[in-house]
């Protein structure tokens, strides 16, 4: 399996168009990359692609990917979509995959409801995209030869569809992860995840390679950099640091393990930063758009 790194940053990106924190600020003056919203790339042969979330960027992300340019007049080497919820961040690139070139979109039925009840999403022509429905631990042929299992992880419903009281902790199809295999390695996708369970930990023992949700650093990180006033907890994400933080319960995970969906705000975008220094100790990595991992 050849996974490429289409985005790295959470939702707004980085920099965050309306944002003057200092990592905001690094980016703009090129002290720092830039990332674009999360998503990733996998294939096989290097000829046909599965995207993991089409992310608001998409069309900048394949156009700044050889990989993914067409090789004849129609043409993508884009075979299939999967989308692991239906935050805005993860599907509102589809609107830019509108052209008319047949793929396959793989979600949970509750996750392609979210689309149907906007019907902005119909310009998506379900004639040449097929909605692919998607059963909770059944496996699906996401490209041919690339097993693909989708999972719960606690999360939420997406921002424009909350309510008055709002649960963060809910399992079940409106947040998922998604397990690949070749049938020799096994690579694990979680882009959301508001808590790392002993569940969790069960399934993740077999992964060769994680990308997990790395939106924070601390839970409070937004609160205390004047960005926002909501938690991560509260965002449906669970921090990288401390003793409940993905990096401690993750750290005897015998896999490669890299943080995507990072949030403008986190402190591990620093290259030279203490919090970096502590990812690369934990060993993790940080995901960066053009990141290539081969399993």
């Amino acid at each position: 399996m050849r996974f490429l790194v289409l985005g790295a940053a959470a939702g707004g990106g980085l920099p965050q168009w309306n944002c003057g924190c200092p990592n905001c600020c690094d980016a703009r003056s090129g002290k720092i990359e830039s990332a674009t919203q999360s998503s990733l790339a996998v294939t096989l042969d290097g000829k046909d692609w599965a995207v993991l979330n089409a992310s608001p960027d998409i069309r900048g992300q394949l156009q700044n990917c050889p990989q993914m340019h067409p090789r004849s007049l129609r043409d993508t080497p884009l075979a299939s979509v999967l989308i692991t919820n239906g935050d805005i961040d993860h599907i509102a690139g589809l609107l830019s995959l509108r052209e008319q070139t047949p793929f396959d979109l793989f979600a949970t039925s509750e996750i392609l409801e979210v689309l149907a009840q906007n019907r902005v999403f119909d310009a998506v022509s379900a004639e040449k995209v097929t909605r692919r429905p998607l059963q909770i631990g059944k496996s699906f042929d996401l490209l041919t030869g690339l097993q693909a299992q989708v999972f719960p992880v606690p999360g939420k419903v997406p921002l424009f569809m909350e309510g008055a009281e709002v649960k963060t902790d809910l399992v079940g199809e409106q947040t998922v992860g998604v397990r690949l295999s070749d049938g020799s390695k096994v690579a694990y996708y979680i882009p959301g995840c508001a808590e790392v369970t002993d569940d969790l930990l069960v399934i993740l023992q077999d992964a060769d390679q994680v990308f997990f949700d790395g939106t924070l650093w601390q839970d409070d990180e937004m609160i205390q950099s004047g960005t926002g006033v909501k938690t991560g907890r509260r965002m449906g994400h669970v921090s990288m640091s401390g003793d409940d933080g993905s990096i401690a319960r993750l750290q005897h995970l015998g896999a490669g393990k890299t943080f995507i969906h990072i949030n403008n705000t986190n402190p591990v975008w620093q290259p030279d930063g203490p919090e970096r220094a502590i990812v690369y100790n934990s060993g993790w990595t940080v995901a960066s758009d053009g990141m290539e991992i081969a399993i």
